[in-house]
């Protein structure tokens, strides 16, 4: 199992749209990945769970991966959470 820190930057947040690439992203991987923001940890693949806890501009959330391919999802999340993101708004 590995995790990760990453701030999210894009001026809206993972509102609908960003959070739908988001969880298409997570579910190209075959490991389980969660999102993890203050107490409240939801599955990285399900759109509600990640709609649910609300993550706004300059939120620092901790993605968790666990199975075969967990550094692939982790390194490809954050790449997309840092970069992609901020053209889909």
């Amino acid at each position: 199992m590995l995790q990760r820190d990453v701030t999210v930057n894009n001026v809206g947040g993972l509102h609908a749209r960003p959070a739908t690439f988001f969880i298409q992203k997570a579910n190209s991987y075959k490991c389980s990945i969660w999102v993890i923001k203050d107490e409240r940890r939801v599955n990285a693949k399900s759109l509600l769970g990640v709609l649910s806890i609300g993550i706004a501009q300059g939120m620092t959330i901790t993605l968790v991966a666990d199975g075969e391919d967990e550094a692939e999802a982790l390194e490809g999340l954050e790449t997309l959470i840092k970069t992609g993101l901020t053209d889909l708004i």
